[in-house]
């Protein structure tokens, strides 16, 4: 039975808690606005619940709750966050809440609202979604903002739904919405949804890390104590108003640093920083940071290569704060970021700080602001489809930058690995078609350089020069994609016009008339996918004008155009999959599904799995955990399939195994026993490589499933020399 009255004083008890962290900046009627936002998202969702049981306004509010007390936004924001969910879910439309509220709160609404109707055929609803809700993004920066606290909450909320949403969701989180998240220089939010994710699609290794973190703890907490005592005094003594506090690092980054290192958890040395944070006016912020630097620095020896000064050059999405690793007197490496209460609270809240000092008249945006002016150029350049658009996008979100000049000495911030070339476009589009090579520090240097810090750039250009397709190959930058790409299709139709006036005058010649099922067998006679596809390469001379004969229009070749319907593909998924068969059961030997296991992640029994339909070869079986997982399940989530492993036992997998240690006489002997006697395990290869005294192998074995992993990785790591075993990709 629901305890109604308890769900009621529940209900009012997240309203009064919203209620208490806007009071600060509620003005003359914001009070009231909020009230009736609430009543009306209580109203309207009175009969709805979510799939954990609960009341549904528990979501609206938790929403808001986010927007204010982690993101730092207003009321308009908090009216919004309480009806976000209200003109989709209700007969509620925009033009009402417009009426009851205001242009600003059904703005946002509207970009919150997913897109419904016709999509492109292999496009994809989410990315659709995505680009309406970055459309507004040129109007009102809150929308993302509060699609950000929609998600946030949906994802500490994930437990309830089912495993196969889970993941999608997961994926979604993390292929779109951390990155964003990161660079709107919201931190401890990209933070969260990132382990987020990994308790959802690789839960052992999620809770394994936190269990060592929590481990860990208490000898944490001393070291930090005994690391900051000298300079505590130190920064007393000079009149510093300071706060000083530990960061562990996420689970996430401590599973990227394992990985990309190669290392244990007991190696990672900086498992957490150390935060000072200073109360100075604004004209001493820098002054105050390097001094406290030279403090830390009479104390503990530094490392000169990771100086991190952003005070001096703050990153695009305007975080501030200087860094430095320096030695402790226990022998580990500990990061001391160095940052004034301001910089604080932009690098804890990102983009709504900004607007929060920028209008105080402190501070600035302009970082920021320049970021969004190029996603408002990008979104109203870019003809492509919303998966290549979703792809480019993403390309300029998870980027470090790289500072160079112009020749006139003034500062360009591009994202790292940047060209020459990337430069140019950065400069204005006409310079980037026409740009024939360019001078870096008084050298000439290949389109195709790559840029470093402090580079001074000079552009060589010609009229004759016209973009080519190599030079999609190692530009970065999204504008510059976007140009080249416009540059070679306008390129392409002009092509295509030429091709079809060629074509024309071959069938007039022939006396063939031009009518569709005449070009659809042209189409299918040429294996080709459009009329575009067919004209281009009549111009170009890949299809030559004289093999197109009087006998291709005669032959009886329909039967071939039916392969070129596009909603064929998904009507063969559907049959294929049949009425209630949406789970696959891999290793069946009665399956009616075409199915191999994917060569990036190698699954095997045990694995958490699921299936994706391809185009062309069948269903490819990946891990939850696999790199690819998540941009498959992010952009193409109609095509996943449930899968699970069969009981039975014969069926062998091939599986990677990676090992370290110490070298020694007959330990190879001894490995290579317990793999084929002990566990009868077959071995496909094993290669060794030893270098002063320590050894690193790979092993190729074939085994059962995951249980049956298990037993011969801890077998292994008990062989004496031997240092680390797991698995890999």
């Amino acid at each position: 039975m629901i305890d109604l009255e308890a769900e009621r004083k529940e209900i009012l008890r997240h309203y009064r808690r919203l209620l208490r962290y806007a009071k600060p900046f509620l003005k003359d009627n914001d009070a009231k606005i909020i009230k009736k936002a609430f009543n009306t998202s209580l109203e309207a969702h009175k009969d709805m619940r979510r799939k954990s049981g609960e009341p549904y306004i528990l979501h609206p509010l938790a929403v808001a709750q986010i927007a204010v007390e982690e993101i730092g936004l207003g009321t308009t924001s908090i009216v919004a966050a309480l009806l976000h969910d209200v003109v989709e879910d209700t007969d509620l439309e925009v033009a009402d809440i417009e009426r009851e509220f205001g242009p600003s709160v059904a703005r946002i609404i509207e970009g919150l609202t997913k897109i419904s109707g016709v999509f492109d055929y292999g496009s994809s609803q989410q990315a659709e979604n995505f680009r309406k809700m970055l459309l507004t993004l040129s109007d009102d920066v809150r929308v993302i903002l509060i699609k950000l606290a929609d998600r946030l909450h949906n994802m500490r909320t994930l437990g309830s739904m089912p495993r196969h949403k889970q993941l999608k969701i997961a994926s979604e989180t993390m292929y779109l919405y951390a990155p964003l998240a990161h660079r709107l220089g919201l931190y401890a939010i990209k933070s969260e949804l990132e382990d987020l994710y990994l308790k959802y699609t690789d839960t052992d290794t999620y809770k394994d890390l936190s269990r060592k973190v929590r481990q860990t703890r208490s000898a944490r907490n001393k070291f930090i104590k005994d690391f900051i005592h000298p300079i505590e005094d130190e920064l007393n003594k000079y009149g510093f108003k300071f706060n000083i506090k530990g960061r562990p690092k996420s689970i996430y980054s401590i599973l990227k640093k394992i990985k990309k290192q190669n290392i244990t958890f007991d190696e990672i040395y900086d498992l957490f920083a150390i935060r000072i944070i200073l109360d100075v006016p604004l004209e001493n912020e820098k002054a105050a940071c390097w001094q406290v630097y030279s403090i830390i620095t009479d104390f503990y020896q530094p490392n000169p290569d990771r100086l991190r000064d952003w005070v001096n050059t703050p990153k695009a999405n305007g975080y501030e704060s200087l860094h430095t690793t320096v030695m402790s007197k226990s022998g580990q490496w500990v990061e001391v970021q160095i940052r004034t209460n301001r910089m604080d609270e932009i690098a804890e809240r990102g983009y709504a700080a900004h607007w929060k000092y920028k209008t105080e008249g402190g501070g600035s945006a302009e970082g920021l602001e320049q970021w969004i002016n190029k996603v408002r150029d990008m979104l109203e350049n870019n003809t492509a489809n919303a998966l290549e658009f979703m792809d480019e996008f993403r390309k300029n979100l998870f980027v470090e930058e790289v500072f160079v000049f112009t020749p006139k000495g003034e500062l360009i911030i591009l994202p790292d690995k940047s060209t020459a070339l990337d430069f140019a476009f950065e400069i204005h589009s006409q310079i980037g078609l026409h740009c024939l090579g360019a001078k870096v520090n008084q050298k000439l240097v290949p389109l195709s350089y790559q840029l470093k810090n402090g580079d001074q750039v000079e552009i060589l250009t010609s009229q004759k020069q016209k973009p080519n397709e190599e030079w999609l190959q190692y530009v970065v930058t999204s504008r510059a994609r976007t140009r080249i790409k416009d540059a070679l299709r306008e390129e392409r139709k002009n092509k295509a016009e030429q091709g079809k006036a060629m074509l024309d005058a071959r069938m007039e010649h022939l006396g063939v008339a031009d009518t569709q099922q005449n070009m659809n067998k042209l189409q299918a006679f040429f294996n080709v996918a459009t009329l575009q596809d067919l004209y281009y390469r009549v111009a170009t001379g890949h299809i030559d004008i004289k093999n197109i004969k009087e006998v291709i229009f005669t032959a009886a070749s329909d039967k071939s155009a039916s392969m070129l319907d596009p909603k064929s593909f998904d009507r063969e998924v559907q049959k294929i999959r049949g009425v209630n068969s949406d789970m696959l059961v891999i290793g069946e030997t009665t399956s009616n599904w075409d199915y191999n296991m994917s060569n990036c992640c190698n699954p095997i029994p045990g694995d958490d799995v699921f299936g994706f339909q391809t185009e062309e070869d069948g269903i490819e079986i990946h891990r939850t955990n696999c790199k690819r997982a998540m941009e498959l399940m992010s952009n193409y989530g109609n095509r996943i399939i449930k899968a699970k492993w069969t009981e039975q036992k014969e069926l062998a997998f091939l599986v990677g195994i990676r090992i370290k240690g110490t070298d020694r006489v007959g330990l190879v002997s001894d490995l290579t026993r317990i793999i084929s006697t002990s566990l009868k395990v077959n071995m496909r290869s094993i290669t060794i490589d030893s270098n002063d005294g320590i050894f690193e192998g790979n092993i190729m074995v074939f085994v059962n499933d995951t249980g049956h992993l298990d037993k011969l990785i801890q077998r292994m790591s008990k062989v004496n020399g031997i240092l680390t075993v797991e698995r890999f990709d």
